[in-house]
């Protein structure tokens, strides 16, 4: 076999059934909703719509979550028939390991892992911020050694950012219908403080601040602001928030009944997720002008002050901490089944493919819980933070054409899903075109750290993988 039709061979999806086949379906549709809501409505809830309004938008913010949510709303429907038809642990790296080949399903899996490392990071860090924060008026402060990452501020370590990922891995390894239940207290906890933010912001709103709604267009030294420039940068900013239905996909193979659990759990917590993040943005813009969340960390307690509801926005801003648990819990979850996935099919040492007495992949948990707290811990990584954009864009596009790949596989050596992504053969391509849009919006920094993580992935596939691959053992 040449080099070429090596690294094009497709994975047997019985494969797949077979070995996944051994993980634990517990999972519920609300579960999923549960996690999915939780992974996307994370912090960036409370800031992101301020400063987008801020930098580009102004009052147009809202369009921006809008059109963001109808990109990712498309390239949901396509993860939905994936996830119906092929129920397999690693989402997008399993399906395109079996509808494009080996290499490609390589390159998609190995996009998602930039954003699970660097995101995982990167809400640590925020957990760790808000909460020295939160505790700061009570007169308790750590010191800098051990409340930043290395070189940064003082500091050696960020032990608030070691100690929360560590104890979502230790309750994940327990059990993911522990974790999920955990999970689902959280997240209504934290629709909760976002409703209640919602509801006593509208008492407030003034409609001097929405005037004029799309301001007009003017380069700035952040980039362009006002008109329809303006609203496609905060495309690009909001777009990143929406990423976490790929978090529901990698669990599909704990999922009960996934030709229905998984769609529901996916198109369903985007939904949700969108009518939050639009009302957010609205009620914001409307209680103060956006002018005034520029540089704020905290835009929505900023907002309550303004109105004399500062004992509400402590409220909102205690349980925003933990809920920025729920994402936490999420992308550790996805990732570990991930990197699980890896070495199921020897594409990283297959020791963490292997699941314990339980049935559960704590060895790929806990190797993803060391890296991802060697780089909150000790790296300033914030330079990273949008890989997550650029890696995740590119899987989306790989997964919105795979469709076209399934379709003819389906009902004979891949199951007919009970889902199907409408609108077929139209739809599947606006998906890839819309990731690819978003994707070209991002600043050239992105694009760079996307091909450099990349090529460190082909060394990693074709030193490594590539030898060490399970498919070779079918030659």
């Amino acid at each position: 076999m040449n080099l070429w039709k090596k690294i094009n061979r497709k994975e047997d999806p019985r494969v797949y059934e077979q070995k996944d086949g051994q993980l634990v379906r517990s999972l519920t549709v609300k579960d999923f909703l549960a996690l999915g809501v939780g992974t996307i409505v994370s912090t960036s809830i409370f800031t992101l719509p301020g400063e987008v309004a801020a930098l580009h938008t102004g009052p147009a913010v809202a369009i921006s979550c809008v059109l963001a949510a109808i990109v990712a709303g498309i390239v949901s429907f396509a993860y939905a028939e994936m996830a119906a038809a092929m129920p397999f642990a690693g989402s997008a790296y399993s399906w395109i390991n079996v509808v494009f080949g080996e290499v490609w399903g390589w390159i998609a899996g190995w996009a998602l892992l930039a954003e699970y490392f660097i995101a995982m990071s990167f809400i640590g860090s925020g957990i760790s911020a808000n909460f020295r924060a939160l505790i700061a008026p009570l007169g308790l402060k750590l010191p800098a050694a051990l409340a930043n990452p290395f070189g940064v501020h003082g500091g050696v370590i960020d032990l608030i950012s070691i100690v929360s990922i560590f104890l979502v891995s230790l309750l994940i390894s327990h059990g993911v219908s522990e974790a999920s239940r955990v999970e689902n207290a959280l997240v209504a906890l934290k629709v909760l403080a976002i409703l209640l933010f919602v509801i006593v912001g509208m008492t407030a709103i003034k409609k001097a601040n929405f005037i004029p709604f799309i301001p007009h267009y003017r380069a700035t030294a952040n980039g362009p602001f006002g008109g329809w420039q303006g609203i496609y940068a905060g495309v690009s900013m909001i777009f990143v928030s929406y990423l976490g239905f790929d978090a529901i996909a990698a669990n599909s193979a704990e999922a009960k009944n996934p030709e229905k659990t998984m769609p529901r759990g996916i198109v369903g917590s985007l939904l949700i997720a969108v009518v939050l993040f639009v009302a957010v943005s609205l009620v914001l813009i409307g209680v103060v002008p956006y002018q005034k969340y520029l540089g704020s960390a905290e835009p929505v307690g900023l907002a309550l002050r303004s109105i004399g509801r500062g004992t509400i926005a402590t409220i909102v801003q205690t349980i925003a901490v933990f809920g920025m648990f729920t994402a936490l819990i999420g992308l550790c979850m996805s990732s570990s089944r991930l990197v699980y996935s890896f070495g199921r099919d020897g594409m990283l040492p297959k020791k963490l493919g292997k699941l314990n007495s339980d049935k559960r992949p704590n060895n790929a948990l806990w190797t993803i819980t060391v890296v991802a707290i060697l780089i909150s811990a000790f790296l300033p990584f914030s330079f990273l933070t949008q890989l997550v954009s650029a890696g995740t864009l590119i899987a989306f596009m790989f997964v919105s054409l795979g469709i076209y790949r399934l379709r003819p596989r389906e009902g004979a050596d891949i199951a007919k899903p009970a889902f199907k992504m409408p609108w077929y053969p139209v739809l599947p391509f606006l998906g890839f075109l819309g990731s690819l849009i978003v994707f070209m919006g991002l600043d050239t920094q992105a694009k760079i750290y996307a091909i450099i993580w990349f090529v460190i992935g082909l060394i990693i596939y074709f030193s490594y993988g590539l030898k060490h691959s399970v498919m070779n053992q079918k030659n």
